[in-house]
């Protein structure tokens, strides 16, 4: 029986608002749309009910607004059995929000309001100390304030724990913070704002992982949608095709990616082989609609994975 995987997210909780329409709006006209779903999401929340659902057990440090939304996401995690004791409300303040727009090709553009999700502060990581200590691998976004991710790194570091960032919604970062960092995970638009230069095919995303290497981040790994992923490291690089599917919408593809891989790493299995599951895992997402609905639990996907690892 594998191993137990015991994985902290320190990140975002969101309402995601979605809204499927046949174009997006031009400036100034309205439209009207097909059909709209409320769920909860957060880059955060995502992984950890993605690495959840693969098998591991999770723990969340994060906060949430003093509005309606928070005792409901709070409960959420509970239902799904994420461990909350390090999720608080803040009061007086919204808790984040993302308005979702979903074309028919699956394509989405999305807006995130931080709410509460930038009242996560240092502090709160020193209060989760004892819990961080002891888990496997850290997951963190960048939906909360660089300065907490920074200091979780830190942390990270320190205590010689795995450690995986993906830099979403992308921005300009120090990557003196993140330097001898386990796993640096963006995808390609993320890629190209972080590191400025264009990412646009596989032979693109093997120069951007080149010049994340030479920062010092030990491994990356570059998402690519429909083309898979890009693992990269000092002792080279593998393009990862993608496994196909019939994609209805992509929203929380990335995320799925990274619980699911964090989990499959931290079970045991050898590195280019947890890609592999993760880009599957990541594809299957995108034939449902949602973030965190869409995500298979480990016997649904254990049943896909043989059925299609020999292709």
């Amino acid at each position: 029986m594998a191993k137990i995987p015991r994985i902290a997210v320190v990140g975002s909780a969101n309402i995601d608002l979605t809204t499927f329409t046949d174009r997006f709006p031009k400036p100034g006209e309205t439209i009207l749309g097909q059909k709209f779903n409320l769920g909860f999401g957060g880059k955060g929340a995502n992984q950890a009910t993605a690495a959840k659902l693969c098998g591991a057990a999770v723990f969340m440090v994060a906060r949430v607004g003093g509005d309606l939304f928070g005792p409901a996401t709070i409960d959420n995690f509970k239902k799904i059995g994420i461990d909350a004791t390090h999720v608080k409300q803040v009061e007086g303040v919204s808790s984040g929000v993302a308005p979702i727009f979903v074309e028919p090709s699956g394509q989405n553009r999305i807006l995130v309001v931080k709410g509460a999700n930038d009242e996560l502060k240092p502090a709160d990581v020193d209060a989760a100390a004892d819990l961080l200590k002891a888990v496997d691998c850290i997951v963190l976004q960048f939906e909360i304030p660089l300065e907490t991710v920074y200091y979780t790194v830190a942390f990270a570091r320190k205590h010689r724990i795995r450690c995986m960032l993906n830099p979403a919604p992308a921005q300009p970062i120090d990557f003196n913070a993140v330097s001898d960092l386990d796993y640096f995970v963006p995808n390609e638009s993320e890629a190209e704002t972080v590191i400025g230069m264009p990412v646009k095919n596989v032979e693109d995303a093997k120069k951007c992982a080149e010049k994340l290497l030479g920062y010092g981040i030990r491994r990356v790994i570059i998402t690519l949608g429909a083309n898979g992923s890009l693992l990269a490291g000092k002792d080279g690089m593998e393009h990862l095709p993608a496994f196909p599917v019939r994609s209805i919408d992509s929203t929380g593809a990335g995320d799925a990616f990274i619980g699911s891989f964090a989990v499959f790493l931290g079970e045991g299995l050898p590195e280019r082989e947890a890609v592999r599951r993760a880009n599957l895992y990541a594809g299957l997402s995108t034939t449902g609609i949602g973030t965190q609905k869409s995500f298979y639990d480990r016997a649904r996907f254990d049943a896909e994975w043989a059925a299609r690892s020999q292709s």
